[in-house]
């Protein structure tokens, strides 16, 4: 389906982005995994084969970093077609309670996760730009279009930060921004929105969770695939500013 497409995933080594580097190796795709997960990121590739899948360590929320990606998979594929956004850096404070924020923990994750999307989207529309097209895509999040639900948490020690909704639903308005910015340029730029994933949560959180949804509750993150290929595709190639919501009825 993907016919050889070069796809760039910066995290792709993640619980998320190894779901998404695989599923562009199966579908035909060729992937560039950025992530700091050496361990895990030239596991793939041998799992995969160098023909198919590059690692490249670093920190993809560093504009230098990426242009270095960016050179690296581009003289081993030729090309970068698209981008997947997907690293998720968190600061020793993340999953702190609203009341005991510190200032440091959080300027360092708006950066990290919210300044990260901003840079990276950067230096890969720069990239896309010199070639005439190309293909971005951001991983907001549920929490980005809906408040937590926080009844689900009680009798947990989960906790839903407020920072991570200031950061998924910015995710989504860089995504309208960068597309409208980008206008005529031939160079889509969309987001997708998860619900929870699988993570060992506590089972009474799981419970409440399925409580919310369709069908299936929390989802694994094979479970995005589909509309992230789609995405690659050239069957959205008219999709262009928007946010998939793929939840399974959480947000409704």
């Amino acid at each position: 389906m993907l016919n050889n497409l070069i796809v760039a995933i910066s995290g792709g080594a993640g619980r998320i982005g190894s779901a998404f580097s695989k599923a562009v190796i199966e579908n035909g795709g060729k992937v560039i995994i950025g992530d700091l997960n050496v361990d895990l990121g030239n596991q793939l590739v041998l799992d995969h084969g160098d023909d198919v899948a590059l690692f490249f360590e670093g920190n993809l929320t560093e504009p230098n970093t990426v242009d270095l990606m960016i050179r690296k998979g581009v003289k081993k594929f030729g090309v970068i077609d698209a981008a997947v956004h997907c690293a998720y850096p968190v600061s020793k404070q993340w999953g702190t309670r609203f009341e005991d924020l510190k200032p440091e923990g959080l300027e360092k994750d708006l950066f990290n996760q919210l300044g990260g999307a901003i840079l990276f989207s950067q230096r890969m529309i720069k990239y896309f730009r010199s070639q005439g097209r190309g293909n971005l895509i951001h991983i907001s999040s549920i929490q980005g279009v809906a408040a937590p639900k926080f009844d689900h948490y009680e009798d947990t020690n989960m906790v839903s930060p407020i920072e991570y909704s200031a950061i998924k639903s910015g995710i989504i308005s860089i995504t309208q921004y960068l597309a409208k910015y980008c206008k005529g340029q031939n160079i889509r730029v969309n987001s997708i929105s998860p619900g929870g994933i699988l993570d060992n949560q506590p089972v009474d959180f799981l419970q409440r969770y399925k409580s919310s949804c369709i069908n299936k509750g929390m989802l694994n993150a094979d479970d995005l695939c589909g509309t992230l290929i789609y995405l690659l595709s050239d069957q959205s190639k008219y999709l262009n500013g928007q946010n998939i919501i793929v939840d399974d009825g959480w947000s409704l």
